[in-house]
């Protein structure tokens, strides 16, 4: 074992050869770190992803000047006493050198490793910037289509189309999973992780939330539609119920309702008296129909009687039968019984055609071929329809056989001039004329004296023989047995009645049934000389 030195400065060899082995092995370290780094400085000026490293390197550099600075001073100042141990471990074994050259090798190693990791590391970005780039990109290509499935959801409201419905808003909330995908893929690729992946998820959730909730509403819109059609057929079995029940017996002195526990077991049946009682509602319906219809002309300040003239007018020239001069023979008080005679008049006309000619002419082929079957299912429609709203009917099937009645005699009876100065446009004929039935009050009223007439032209088939169809013209005698007057008649000509009256005009037609009943027509008589 060598000596230590003199701690006053006697024998300084021990120290130096230390000093030198440590100088050595510095000398080594610096000139290793030197060429990695003027390799790494000549590799990061063509690459610039690694010129953050350079920084480093350059501070690498500076410790190993740091080192070589140690030694030196070393040299020229032996260590003393205790503080020699490094300088024996320095001479103590030429093994511990080599030792100390490996681990500079491996530190080597690990340096070159780290700057490799860096530069990897940018490669990384650069690919990341790339990709949510094209993410980017996909997004957009997504919210346009998403705009557009919207655009289609919102024209398929109006008109309503479900089909259409249904399929934009699967298209819509195709397009919103299609965004939550490519939200999960950005957070991905920026690292986000898997919370960002149930954020992303719990954010689908949240947009979907109020579609599911538009579909469980119309889910239960629709078990309530059910439900009120449940409710309907049940009214329309108590309706035929109540009819079958309360069917009246006329005696010579009185009438009573037959009751339900004797009445039960009687089908109900088309009749004489169930025909006569239908054009009661028929003539009810005319009336409240020609009061609103007059009181509408009233508030527009129309010239009643130039109303009714005009009226009766273009009526004569289609019919020569008909009254050519109202306003000589009608007052302005009872102008509305010329107003009833015309609306009655398009509203009969072809009623003797087995389709109200709505065929375009046809008629009585179903009669002539399967006369019995024809009478059954005119009778079974007069059932189901006879406790059914009309505006409710027309509401879910627009264009049925008794849609398309409407469309045909409303088009008839209001001339566009008459609806344009009623109304201020012709708004309610546009409707009808698109196959549409307004909901106005008016048309409302039109629709509830449609339903009569056509309940009663089903009922007139399903009878045999059908009733024959008559009606008086101007001029004709007055017949107490066949006709009856809207008006009284003065004290004068009372004792007159059926002498000297005669028809001003038919008000509503008349029926001769097979039973050999008669529903009288209603007439306005005058006196014969006011002709």
């Amino acid at each position: 074992m060598m000596e230590r030195g003199d701690p006053r400065g006697g024998d300084s060899v021990p120290a130096a050869a230390a000093a030198a082995a440590l100088f050595s092995s510095t000398d080594h370290l610096s000139s290793q770190f030197h060429k990695q780094t003027k390799v790494f400085m000549q590799s990061s000026s063509q690459n610039p992803p690694y010129r953050g490293i350079k920084k480093m390197a350059n501070k690498v550099s500076n410790f190993s000047h740091l080192i070589q600075r140690f030694t030196s001073s070393c040299l020229l100042q032996p260590f003393q006493g205790d503080q020699l141990s490094l300088g024996r471990a320095g001479v103590d074994s030429d093994d511990d050198l080599d030792d100390d050259g490996d681990d500079y090798d491996d530190q080597e190693d690990q340096d070159r490793n780290l700057w490799e990791d860096g530069g990897g590391r940018e490669s990384s970005r650069a690919e990341r910037v790339i990709e949510m780039e094209m993410i980017m990109g996909e997004v957009f290509d997504a919210v346009l289509a998403m705009k557009s499935a919207y655009v289609s959801l919102q024209e398929a409201h109006c008109p309503w189309d479900a089909d259409k419905m249904s399929v934009a808003d699967v298209a819509v909330v195709s397009e919103l999973r299609r965004l939550a995908n490519l939200r999960e893929r950005f957070w991905r690729v920026a690292g986000g992780g898997k919370g960002r992946c149930r954020v992303g998820a719990a954010t689908l959730r949240e947009v979907v939330a109020p579609y599911e909730t538009a579909v469980d509403e119309l889910r239960g819109k629709l078990k309530a539609k059910d439900a009120e059609l449940g409710i309907l057929k049940e009214k329309l079995k108590t309706t035929a119920s109540h009819a079958n029940c309360g069917r009246k017996v006329t005696t010579s002195k009185s009438k009573r309702k037959v009751s339900c526990t004797t009445q039960a077991q009687v089908t109900i049946s088309p009749a004489p008296e169930l025909f006569e009682s239908t054009m009661s509602l028929v003539k009810q319906a005319s009336k409240s129909f020609t009061g609103s219809l007059l009181s509408l002309m009233r508030s527009a300040n129309w010239d009643i009687t130039a109303a009714v003239r005009s009226i009766e007018a273009a009526y004569s020239a289609a019919v020569p039968t008909a009254v050519t001069a109202v306003d000589s023979i009608v007052g302005t008080n009872h102008a509305k019984y010329a107003l009833e005679s015309y609306v009655n008049r398009k509203m009969f006309q072809f009623f003797d055609n087995e389709t109200f000619n709505m065929d375009g002419g046809g008629g009585r082929f179903s009669t002539v071929f399967h006369p019995d079957q024809h009478r059954r299912d005119c009778f079974s429609q007069y059932r189901d329809m006879s406790g059914l709203n009309p505006v409710d009917l027309l509401g879910v099937l627009p264009t049925c056989n008794f849609g398309n009645f409407c469309f045909k005699k409303y088009l008839s009876l209001i001339h566009p001039k008459m609806e344009e100065s009623l109304f201020g446009d012709l708004e309610q004929r546009r409707e009808v004329l698109a196959g549409k039935h307004p909901r106005s009050q008016f048309y409302g009223e039109f629709v509830g004296l449609a339903k009569a007439v056509w309940l009663l032209h089903l009922l007139a088939f399903s009878l045999e023989p059908p009733p024959s169809h008559f009606e008086a013209n101007r001029g004709s005698k007055y017949h107490a047995q066949y006709m009856e007057s809207v008006v009284k008649c003065s004290s004068g000509l009372g004792g007159r009645l059926g002498m000297g009256l005669v028809v001003g005009f038919p008000v509503s037609p008349g029926f001769k049934l097979a039973n050999g009943s008669v529903v009288k027509t209603r007439v306005y008589l005058l006196p014969n000389y006011e002709l």
